[in-house]
């Protein structure tokens, strides 16, 4: 996962730093802008990596010194998948299906929804059935304005999850596209379902309240944040 991620970062770098002393000084701005999203995310996968490796330090002194485990594990997990042919083509797709998940979730992090979205749309091909990619997929389309995208996915979505925390956030996401199109009694209804799916997740109750008072234009909340603990 880290290995993917990081390859984005490069790949991002490597274009900002090949592009940054021929662009116009609004568009240095915004170059500068990525390189902060890019130094943050840095920062929080080395802090995420360095309690890892403490947790792992305190694993060890608690089992008295026990070392790492050795390598015939994997040698013989690598013999059973040469014994059987390799890995079969069902397997195969989702572990492809993974790293195009992973990818995507790195320019989420970075606010490149456009990009994000082509990698999910990938993930979301060769496995269909993962809820994950296809929630993401819809959020991308979300921040990218194409409603029409979004609620196709956040349909299929809530059709087809079990997981309270994966239907609320579908069926939030279509209460706000039925905001966006002032059609507010029928985002109401996608709001309580959400409420009532997951009584935990606050936007929904936020985003009921934003379209009873009607005033002006209305805060909504997409349940983006959410995304950031998965």
């Amino acid at each position: 996962m880290f290995r993917q991620m990081f390859a984005v970062m490069n790949e991002l770098l490597d274009e900002i730093m090949t592009t940054y002393p021929h662009v116009s000084d609004e568009e240095r701005l915004r170059l500068n802008e990525q390189i902060d999203q890019l130094r943050t995310v840095s920062d929080s996968l080395i802090e995420q990596w360095l309690g890892f490796e403490e947790k792992m330090s305190a694993f060890y002194e608690m089992a008295g010194g026990t070392q790492q485990p050795d390598q015939p594990a994997k040698a013989s997990a690598g013999k059973q998948a040469k014994g059987t042919g390799g890995e079969p083509a069902d397997a195969e797709a989702l572990s492809e299906s993974a790293l195009y998940l992973t990818k995507g979730q790195g320019y989420f992090k970075l606010l490149m929804f456009e990009q994000a979205a082509d990698a999910f749309q990938t993930a979301v091909a060769k496995a269909p059935e993962c809820n994950l990619s296809r929630l993401f997929l819809a959020m991308s389309f979300m921040h990218l304005q194409q409603w029409d995208e979004a609620q196709k996915h956040f349909q299929l979505l809530v059709a087809l999850t079990d997981h309270p925390r994966l239907k609320a956030l579908g069926y939030n996401a279509l209460g706000c596209i039925q905001a966006v199109h002032l059609q507010l009694e029928q985002a109401e209804y996608y709001f309580r379902k959400a409420h009532e799916t997951d009584p935990g997740f606050a936007d929904p109750l936020n985003n009921l309240k934003s379209c009873k008072e009607k005033r002006g234009h209305m805060a909504l909340y997409f349940g983006s944040a959410e995304l950031s603990c998965m």
